[in-house]
């Protein structure tokens, strides 16, 4: 079904989900597919409060890298959501075969869940961005989104609403400009079929619980703007350069081809990404300097309260791309209580579900990684801090890390690879770097840790390699 811009700026409100009131503390809102959407069927899913009856939530068709070995490919997932307040029971019935095993992660948040034949069922209290596993199987995975309930009130005089309905909507020329001022809204139900871009623009927000279709590759581009608000929907990718005062919140992001990134940062201040699940082919969150036609440093970037999953890549990448001609600072980088859920990537180069690699002579200071639960992921390092001169990407080497934070991060498992701390020169250092609480397989590492023979580098027994030039790495308890 095609509709024009003009259709669209007539803001015809039809109500398209389902809401049961339970009491004052309970809501479920759930939102039917429109006619036309992919959908998957191996998963049916069902949710209900308080013993109401079951409402089936919509599984879509989402695609993923799934990379084995030196071979990519791309494999069909599934994804669901749906907004509640209160308690909610979830049904989950797999259709493909019979149940052995599953799991419900991120693991940190300990759902307790139940087996019966085909189906898995637990109990949610909060709002919750999930992977259910089946057997498993981590490509063919339902990834389950239970939102908070939207509070937005939707205004049909609103001359800077433009309001996408349930129902499957392809865009003119594929990309979708938003003028300063306005505010986009996609219903629950609603399946944009090209790119929303805020360009040139300010005081623009995108809400909803509605989606861009996964066949659109970056579906949200934010570029030289101010004010701008993202919440709520899905996307492939959503990216941010040149603007100031940028906030993504409760955004998901699932890609599956070549250069799908998740959440690039390039040339910005004031950013934060709150709430945030990234699937992605690429470096689901990254910080640059000037790339891409953006120019300038990056200052005051937040990710919190979020979920990656780098099928291939980075988690974290911060540092490689700026200026080599006009040294630039990316300074005061926060990633606060995020949960890993994978990082594979076979290419040495680019490894560290944490990772600084600076290069461009970049500097990148004041950063911190705080809360961070990183589960078994499939291949890579745990961490990977470098000053380094990447010739395929950069004109010159970085010029330093300093002060870094890594206070309580954990991993369990397994596959990581030895960690890296290196830097360049004697005029290219990495200085400043404490670990406090390091908790790697439930033992916490310290300099002071009981057994370290005196002549090991407290690294040794996280299997991080100190290397060259670098001064100032401490841990404590």
């Amino acid at each position: 079904m095609k509709k024009t811009i003009l259709t669209r700026l007539i803001v015809t409100i039809v109500l398209t989900m389902v809401m049961l009131p339970i009491s004052a503390n309970n809501k479920l809102v759930t939102y039917p597919a429109p006619k036309g959407a992919m959908l998957n069927g191996d998963f049916t899913v069902s949710v209900r409060q308080a013993d109401k009856d079951w409402q089936q939530v919509p599984s879509y068709l989402v695609k993923v890298q799934a990379a084995k070995g030196l071979i990519r490919n791309v494999e069909e997932a599934s994804m669901a959501s749906f907004d509640f307040q209160g308690k909610v029971e979830v049904r989950i019935v797999y259709n493909k075969e019979p149940i052995t095993t599953a799991r419900v992660r991120p693991l940190s948040y300990d759902i307790e869940h139940q087996i019966e034949g085909n189906t898995i069922s637990f109990i949610l209290d909060r709002p919750r961005n999930l992977s259910i596993e089946v057997n498993g199987d981590i490509f063919h995975n339902l990834h389950l989104f239970a939102n908070p309930i939207d509070e937005y009130v939707i205004n049909q005089n609103d001359p800077n609403l433009i309001y996408f309905g349930t129902g499957v909507h392809e865009i003119d020329e594929e990309e979708f400009k938003i003028p300063s001022n306005k505010t986009v809204y996609l219903a629950g139900g609603a399946v944009l079929k090209g790119r929303l871009l805020v360009e040139n623009a300010q005081n623009v927000k995108i809400l909803g619980r509605g989606m861009i279709c996964h066949t659109v590759k970056h579906g949200i581009k934010i570029s030289n703007s101010k004010n701008v608000l993202v919440e709520g929907i899905f996307a492939t990718q959503c990216s941010t350069g040149g603007s100031d005062s940028v906030t993504i919140r409760n955004v998901k992001s699932i890609s599956y081809y070549s250069w799908g990134d998740g959440m690039n940062v390039f040339a910005s201040n004031n950013v934060l990404h709150d709430g945030v699940f990234c699937r992605n082919s690429d470096d689901c969150t990254t910080v640059y300097g000037t790339r891409l036609g953006y120019e300038g440093a990056c200052k005051n970037i937040t990710m919190q309260n979020s979920t990656l999953w780098a099928d291939i890549a980075h988690p974290i990448f911060i540092g490689i791309h700026g200026n080599a001609d006009k040294p630039e600072v990316l300074e005061n980088l926060n990633y606060k209580n995020i949960d890993i859920l994978d990082h594979r990537e076979s290419q040495i180069d680019y490894q560290g579900c944490l990772a600084i690699n600076v290069g461009d002579n970049n500097t990148v200071r004041d950063v911190t990684f705080e809360d961070i639960r990183i589960e078994n992921f499939r291949k890579g390092q745990l961490l990977n801090l470098r000053i380094f001169y990447n010739k395929k990407y950069c004109a010159a080497p970085g010029i330093g890390i300093e002060n870094v934070l890594f206070k309580n991060i954990s991993y369990t498992g397994d596959n990581a690879e030895v960690s890296m701390i290196i830097g360049y020169n004697e005029d290219r250092k990495i200085k400043n770097i404490h670990f406090e609480n390091l908790n790697i397989n439930g033992q916490v590492i310290s300099d002071d840790m009981p057994g370290k023979p005196g002549f090991y580098k407290t690294g040794d027994l996280a299997r991080i390699f100190i290397g060259e030039h670098v001064e100032g790495v401490s841990f404590s308890k």
